[in-house]
Order: C-alpha cells, then structure tokens, then sequence
C-alpha cells in the first residue's frame, strides 16, 4: 500500500497502548476488509506531526478481494487524515521496512518574521532571516557514510549510528526554504537535529566548518535543540523494480502545499488597516 496522512493528528506510525497513531487506525481498516486481523509493516515509522506523502506499507492476508477493495473499502474506515493512495499484490518475501534501499524526507520551512496560520502543523517556522548558500554548503559536508550520533536521538533504537546519506540538498522558493533528504535509513529525529543545527548556521551563530566538526565530535550535546516536526514529512521510498511497485510521485505531490503557503504570505504591497 501507499499511504498518506496528517501526522499533526495522530501520536506518530508506531501502535502505542496510550494514543492514537496511524498503524492502528490502518490496523483497524484493513482487518474489516479482510475480515480477520491483521499486522501492517511500513518504510518509516515517522515520529507524532510528521506527515507522509507516500508511506510504502504491507501486510498478509489470506483474504482474496479485488484491489480496489483495499483503496476505496480501507479509506471508507479510516478517519479524514489517513488515506490509502494505492494497493497492489506482491509475492511474499516483500517487506516495506527491509526490502527498502532508500527513504526520502523533506522539511518544508517559513522563514518569515511572523509565524503561519493556515499552514499551521504543516510547516515549520523560522523567524531570522537565513543564509541559504551557507546551510546548502554546509549540509554537503553531511553527505556520505559518517557516525550520526551528534543527531541522534537518546530515545535512538537503531543498533548502530552509522548511516549513508546519499542526498542533502537545499533550496529556496521566495520565503519557502525547504530541505530534501535521502538516505537508506534514518536515525530518530536525525533529520529534524540536522535541520535545527543548519538553522544555526543559516542565521550565523555557527559557521559553515562547524557541522563537520560537529560529525566528528559524536556528541548530542552539541548540536541545535530538536526542531518541531511540524513540516517534516516522509516523501516515500525505493524498491529494486522486480517488486513492481506503482511509480510514486514523489517531490511533485509537494505542490499543494507549497502553493498554499504561496498564497497565504501574497499580499498587496499596500493596503488600508480598520
């Protein structure tokens, strides 16, 4: 399955006995059209406010029922914020998590004095002004096989703290900064540590130099506090083509969103105040 959702409304993907997140609702659609229980798998299992555009999803069923049922029967059980985008059969050694060679996330920024309204819990927000080309220059520094512990979460489950980023790319759409980033896998709240910590240096606290000093450190101490997940979203990710799965859209579904931030900040250059 593709799947996309607001994560603003749910306590992150992962099931928990004290809130509500995105497995069990799923958990819960699927089983009513399968008519048993189910477990779902997924790529990423992203943090609580982190959106997906589309979240690659699997679970096994021996319930025959055409694929649509899977789409249009899941989505008639889930609430507003989840949607099942597409559904397709796939032989069984597939696994969203394991069979995956790469992930993509993407943080969606306002750099604007005054913070969203409409966007709220859609994008991030930053008040200082910021100098791209330093944090584009900056983030390069970032890419390939290096100990991401000075990003890592305390609360960091993964056996090991080296990851191959493969992509860390930033530009700048008027007051829209927005970064893209591609690796195998993610470390908790690395991506969100990494762009608190080039925000630093897109206002001048640190310079450039430092984000390579701060990789080499291995210290979480170190580096900038944790920025809200609010525009973090989970853009999808790669299988080898033998799986056959649909081709994602990928960056373009984006759009919306950005548009909309467009035109909450297009205002005339002047205007009367009651």
């Amino acid at each position: 399955m593709g799947v996309e959702y607001d994560g603003s409304r749910f306590h992150g993907w992962q099931s928990q006995p004290d809130g509500e997140t995105v497995q069990s609702q799923l958990e819960k659609a699927i089983s009513v059209i399968a008519g048993s229980s189910v477990k779902v798998a997924a790529a990423g299992r992203t943090d609580s406010g982190v959106h997906a555009l589309e979240q690659v999803a699997h679970f096994d069923t021996d319930a025959a029922r055409p694929l649509q049922a899977w789409v249009r029967g899941v989505n008639s059980h889930l609430p507003s914020a989840i949607a099942v985008r597409w559904a397709v059969e796939v032989h069984s050694e597939f696994h969203a998590r394991f069979s995956a060679i790469s992930r993509s996330y993407r943080y969606i920024l306002l750099n604007h004095p005054v913070r969203p309204a409409v966007c709220h819990g859609r994008v991030g927000w930053f008040h200082r002004p910021l100098n791209t080309d330093a944090m584009r220059d900056a983030a390069q520094l970032l890419v390939g096989e290096h100990d991401f512990t000075s990003f890592r979460s305390s609360e960091c489950q993964a056996s090991s703290p080296i990851k191959k980023l493969h992509k860390a790319e930033i530009f700048r759409d008027g007051e829209t900064v927005v970064f893209d980033f591609c690796a195998g896998g993610f470390l908790h709240h690395m991506v969100r540590n990494i762009v608190g910590s080039l925000l630093w240096i897109g206002y001048g606290k640190e310079q450039e130099k430092w984000l390579g000093d701060l990789l080499i450190a291995r210290d979480r101490t170190l580096a900038a506090p944790t920025f809200p997940p609010d525009g973090l979203y989970f853009v999808g990710a790669e299988y080898e083509k033998r799986w056959a799965l649909p081709q994602m859209v990928m960056f373009d579904r984006m759009m919306p969103a950005l548009n909309l931030l467009r035109q909450q900040r297009c205002v005339p250059e002047s205007r009367s105040v009651d």
